[in-house]
């Protein structure tokens, strides 16, 4: 006789066997080797994504500002609130303060000085000196907590005045950055009017929006990232080098050939096999291609002092896959990632003075901060 054996639980783990195969079966995204959207061969649909792009940049930059302004008002509001405390706080040590000043002017204290003079004995001497003390260390504690108060009011209210002048300006680019996405709207919208196949074209901007916003933005911020970080590392390779720092006794001078950068930075991190700095005319340049990705930094070095003193590296043009990016991601970026050079981490008494890039070699002139 056959008996029939009930499996009640195959089909609990059939459905939880499918559960992983899904779970495990790759997600379709895009890659950075296999789904680059195609660029286009004409200038004008390429400047057509260039403007698509930067609508999308600038877009993001409106966020940030808006969110800067909520933040500025937050902190105006409780300014404004710290002031109004402060002020009903000082009015009490205002009034005691005037009375210990009008009680000198008009000679109330005199009494004391005659009290003095007037002790029988020197243990009364003692006596009055020890009121007189008390008293006078109380005049002098009542104006100096009324000149600590006036000044932390004073230095409130001049807060809340920058602040409210931050908060104008901040306003001020809002409206500019509104105003241009616009009109990058309405150049794009008549470059779709006048192109061949505006449906082709939308289809092209969709997918290079997605693209940027998937891969070309993580890559870019990762290229930023690795430069950020081997930054911070270049003082330890420049005490480290034979003949990069030299000296005259007054002046200092740190010369590094762009060889020897690239050298550094591939040994800093493996990103930097396909992207290279180069010196020349006063610019420095770091490009590369990996895969689809090419990406193009070009910028300066120059000599800041504040907040600290500097070799600050200042992003003029950035360029993703052929697309010029606007201003703002630029800005943005900067203000992210620190890839300055700073003396102080080489010598802590030396300061920049001047910087060049020329011929290959980047040069920098340090002298002792006195």
């Amino acid at each position: 006789m056959n008996v029939r054996i009930k499996l009640p639980f195959l089909p609990f783990m059939l459905c939880i066997t499918l559960l992983f195969c899904f779970i495990g079966a790759p997600i379709s995204v895009y890659s950075e080797q296999d789904a680059s959207p195609v660029m286009p061969d004409t200038e004008e649909a390429r400047k057509l994504l260039e403007d698509s792009l930067s609508i999308v940049e600038i877009d993001h930059e409106i966020e940030r500002i808006t969110k800067r302004i909520a933040e500025l008002q937050q902190l105006q509001s409780e300014l404004q609130i710290k002031i109004q405390d402060m002020g009903l706080r000082i009015e009490d040590r205002r009034d005691r303060a005037g009375a210990v000043l009008r009680s000198y002017y008009m000679g109330e204290r005199d009494h004391l000085f005659f009290m003095l003079l007037s002790a029988k004995d020197l243990a009364g001497f003692f006596r009055i000196m020890d009121f007189y003390d008390m008293i006078i260390q109380n005049d002098e504690d009542t104006l100096a907590e009324y000149n600590h108060q006036y000044r932390s009011l004073a230095s409130a209210k001049a807060e809340a005045e920058r602040n409210a002048s931050h908060l104008a300006e901040v306003k001020d680019s809002l409206v500019k950055q509104r105003e241009r996405v616009l009109a990058l709207e309405r150049q794009v919208d008549g470059a779709l009017t006048a192109s061949g196949n505006p449906d082709a074209m939308k289809k092209l901007i969709e997918e290079f929006t997605l693209y940027w916003e998937n891969v070309g933005l993580y890559e870019v911020k990762r290229h930023f990232q690795a430069l950020a970080s081997a930054m911070e590392n270049l003082p330890q390779f420049v005490q480290g080098s034979k003949n990069m720092l030299k000296t005259n006794g007054k002046v200092y001078t740190i010369d590094i050939h762009e060889d020897d950068l690239n050298a550094f930075l591939r040994s800093e991190d493996e990103i930097f096999n396909s992207f290279a700095f180069h010196f020349d005319d006063g610019k420095v340049i770091a490009s590369g291609e990996s895969g689809n990705l090419s990406l193009l930094i070009e910028g300066t070095y120059a000599v800041i002092n504040e907040p600290e003193n500097a070799i600050m590296f200042q992003v003029d043009k950035l360029v993703f896959n052929r697309l010029e990016l606007p201003d703002t991601t630029r800005k943005a970026l900067q203000e992210e990632f620190d890839m300055n050079f700073y003396p102080k981490q080489l010598v802590s008494f030396l300061k920049a003075t001047q910087v060049s890039s020329q011929d290959q070699r980047l040069v920098v002139k340090m002298e002792l901060d006195l």
